[in-house]
């Protein structure tokens, strides 16, 4: 397995164990480039996680999906093997959701 498929095993752990919904878009040429490797909601919240490992960073692509992301209201962060643990706390960061 990758150093970037290591990052993005533990973020899918993390995700399962707080309870989000997410799934991997698989562009297979078809789709926009730049799209984040993880997308997802949590608490009514739409989130992005893009991974990266060993000083990996964005492309200019992923940095405009990102941003454009947060723009809209959601939540878009990257992601490596010193930060990964971050995602623990994203159901705090974006609350609790309201019925």
């Amino acid at each position: 397995m990758t150093p970037e498929g290591k990052v993005k095993d533990k973020a899918k752990h993390i995700l399962d164990k707080i309870g989000a919904y997410y799934f991997m878009p698989s562009t297979g040429g078809y789709g926009r480039s730049g799209i984040p490797d993880i997308v997802g909601c949590l608490n009514g919240v739409f989130f992005a996680v893009e991974c990266k490992a060993n000083g990996g960073r964005p492309t200019a692509l992923q940095l405009r999906e990102i941003d454009r992301i947060n723009v809209a209201g959601g939540f878009a962060i990257v992601v490596d093997e010193d930060n990964v643990t971050l995602l623990e706390s994203l159901s705090k960061l974006l609350g609790e959701r309201q019925l």
